[in-house]
């Protein structure tokens, strides 16, 4: 097998790559969604242990959101969907959103 090498003068091997955006998940305080549940979707979506799970849903109950993680949008995009739609089907009206990290 021969190697050759190939040229390529439209690809700019130099140019700097921009790194991805990240989004920010956040889980939203309600009246009706029991702390145990917030708990275990922390848990079970974002990986979080008991500790970190247990502080996040505390920022959610005192301050109104908490913050689950920071992804890529992509990544941020599927969890929301797939955490809305968890809480939808338990009958927890728990919200969450993504936001551009700043």
């Amino acid at each position: 097998m021969s190697t050759h090498r190939f040229e390529n003068p439209d690809l700019d091997l130099d140019s700097e790559v921009e790194e991805p955006k990240l989004y920010k998940v956040l889980l939203h305080n309600d009246d009706y969604t029991p702390m145990d549940f917030v708990i275990f979707v922390l848990k079970k979506f974002f990986g979080k242990n008991e500790p970190d799970a247990h502080q996040i849903m505390l920022d959610v109950h005192n301050k109104g959101a908490g913050l689950a993680g920071v992804f890529s949008f992509e990544v941020a995009e599927s969890k929301v969907a797939q955490v809305n739609q968890f809480s939808k089907t338990n009958q927890h009206p728990l919200m969450t959103s993504y936001e551009e990290e700043s």
